[in-house]
């Protein structure tokens, strides 16, 4: 079973996407740049980017727009509201060797669900899909944490690190 990374980490893509990583980040409060969508009346907006990298040697087209995200918000997983309208998508790219494409994508969900966020993101990569991967975290951790990337000593406090310890319990356990 895979872990979920948390915001702020670089993912590997699987070996026929080999030499591209994507990375979740800069999760924080803001507001949309063209307005508020009508729909989300009464939610609190937020954004936060996702960048590949190609660290391969062949330039690879990428795309990624709002079909290819799910956002999950709160203990019950609720869908965020995707502002595609105010989101930066990146939809037919070429990326060259040793270069990053970045997508600011704007989301809208209940304020009291904020203290867990679940992004999972599907690039298409040339004419294939990659894996789907998911990240998670919150948007009450300390300044600096999410730009950074960095982890800090408590881990297990962290919603990555009470799920990765969760799994090697039960792992450790072995079959019931």
């Amino acid at each position: 079973m895979r872990e979920p990374q948390m915001i702020g980490d670089w993912q590997e893509c699987s070996d026929e996407h080999a030499g591209l990583r994507i990375r979740v980040h800069r999760l924080e409060k803001a507001e949309p740049p063209r307005g508020r969508d009508d729909a989300a009346e009464g939610l609190t907006y937020f954004r936060f980017r996702v960048t590949v990298e190609n660290r391969g040697g062949d330039v690879v087209g990428i795309h990624l727009e709002d079909g290819q995200l799910d956002i999950r918000t709160g203990p019950d997983g609720e869908s965020a509201f995707l502002d595609w309208r105010n989101s930066q998508f990146i939809e037919g790219f070429d990326l060259y060797p040793l270069r990053r494409a970045t997508a600011v994508l704007y989301a809208a969900a209940p304020e009291s669900c904020l203290t867990l966020v679940d992004i999972q993101v599907q690039i298409k990569a040339g004419d294939e899909w990659a894996d789907r991967y998911l990240w998670s975290g919150d948007l009450s951790a300390p300044d600096g944490m999410a730009e950074s990337g960095a982890r800090p000593d408590g881990v297990s406090e962290i919603l990555a690190g009470q799920i990765s310890t969760f799994l090697r319990e039960q792992a450790e356990r072995g079959p019931s």
